[in-house]
């Protein structure tokens, strides 16, 4: 790896330099006292250029297109190259971890910066994507959407919580939605596209393993579910007499634990219920539950949702309370290129680690790129499989391994040559 490098850090240094950074924009926030980072907010602009500056450091200009994404690129000297993208997004949940997301973008720089001025038969294109979480308009992905053509007038349209529609926040941003169609697209020649991400699970921190290789990334469905019964007198209806929809639902979200449970690869979730009624002496008659469902086989899922549909129709029929069903989304299955999937398993077998294979369990602007461009994915250890939270962490060593993969990669990729 020291041929590569023409700058004097070690990897370790490097590194801890990429978290020390990642903690520097976890301070930058639009809520004070914790990480919150909206898209195309105040904090946005102030993470923006503070990354950019980190860009320019290492040699590259920045420049923010018109979905709001900061990209960088480091030129081949031949003109007419093709481009390699490394990504990943700056935006986060409320009360967010510094890692989901920046740890990506700031990999992608470190590795350049050690790159040095090593040739490489390639531009290399860092894009710091601005939305990624679907926090303030409700819905995720929307700059990736923007980058491979694929967002539309309607997700223009959508409003905040202000009631602001995409298009005007854009505007107020200082950038034109109108252009959106030209400054945002891939560059013309993408052959290549990779994420390094933290897992957010448990699964590598339980095998004490620093990296895996996303083989695909889940299929989601998620549903509405209402139970429709009968509200009554707490005091004065029998038990024998009663509709009660939340006796209906409890016994159908038990049934939803234990049938997942049995099953390797798939998880379903009730993440929400609310009781309309909502008094401590009334029979809940009506229910409002979600339901979340994924696998990385879309026809398992498929079967997973419809038997338990089939047991809330059950749990409710035996009270008298009746179930309507909405499907809320339905977002397929999406694996990753294998030609890609497999050189970044070489490369960290190269760099001296064993990264195993492995599913997303979360969605990522990966999913949104491999519409358009071969993807692959990097995972990272999640320290307790924590992630979404203020305690979201990574190990040193896990990240120097995860550069040492990346640059490994980058010097051995060949855009026209397959294994």
């Amino acid at each position: 790896m020291n041929q590569a490098s023409s700058a004097s850090e070690s990897l370790a240094t490097r590194a801890a330099t990429v978290i020390d950074r990642c903690r520097e924009l976890a301070g930058i926030t639009d809520m004070p006292g914790e990480t919150t980072r909206l898209f195309l907010s105040p904090a946005t602009r102030d993470a923006q250029t503070l990354v950019g500056w980190w860009m320019r450091q290492a040699g590259l200009i920045a420049h923010t297109d018109d979905v709001g994404n900061l990209r960088a690129t480091r030129r081949c000297p031949h003109d007419d190259a093709p481009t390699l993208v490394l990504f990943s997004h700056l935006d986060t949940v409320p009360n967010a971890g510094a890692f989901d997301g920046p740890l990506g973008v700031l990999l992608a720089i470190a590795a350049i910066e050690q790159l040095g001025s090593t040739p490489l038969p390639f531009h290399i294109e860092v894009i710091a994507f601005s939305e990624e979480e679907g926090v303030r308009f409700g819905f995720p992905f929307l700059s990736s959407l923007a980058a491979t053509g694929q967002l539309t007038a309607e997700h223009l349209a959508r409003t905040d919580g202000n009631g602001i529609p995409v298009a005007e926040a854009i505007r107020s941003f200082g950038l034109d939605p109108d252009r959106i169609p030209i400054t945002c697209p891939l560059a013309p020649g993408t052959f290549a596209a990779i994420e390094a991400h933290i897992e957010q699970g448990p699964l590598l921190d339980k095998s004490d393993s620093a990296l895996a290789v996303v083989e695909s990334i889940v299929g989601i469905s998620r549903m509405d579910l209402t139970f429709q019964g009968q509200a009554n007198h707490a005091g004065t209806t029998p038990m024998s007499l009663r509709s009660d929809a939340m006796a209906a639902a409890a016994q159908w979200i038990v049934e939803v634990e234990h049938y997942a449970a049995n099953y390797t690869q798939l998880v379903a979730t009730v993440g929400r219920v609310h009781t309309l009624s909502g008094a401590s002496n009334v029979i809940p008659g009506t229910v409002q539950a979600t339901l979340d469902v994924r696998h990385p086989k879309d026809e398992s899922r498929h079967a997973a949702v419809a038997h338990l549909l089939t047991k809330a129709e059950t749990a409710g029929a035996l009270r008298g309370v009746r179930v309507h069903a909405t499907v809320q989304s339905e977002q397929r299955a999406v694996p990753m290129d294998r030609d890609l999937t497999l050189k970044l398993h070489r490369a960290a077998e190269r760099a001296g680690y064993d990264a195993q294979p492995i599913f997303s369990g979360a969605g990522h602007d990966a999913m949104i790129l491999a519409a358009a461009v071969p993807t692959a994915m990097l995972f990272l250890r999640s320290p307790g499989g924590l992630s979404h939270h203020p305690q979201e962490e990574v190990l040193c060593q896990d990240v120097e391994a995860a550069l040492a993969t990346l640059l490994n990669l980058l010097l051995h990729l060949h855009p026209h040559r397959k294994l």
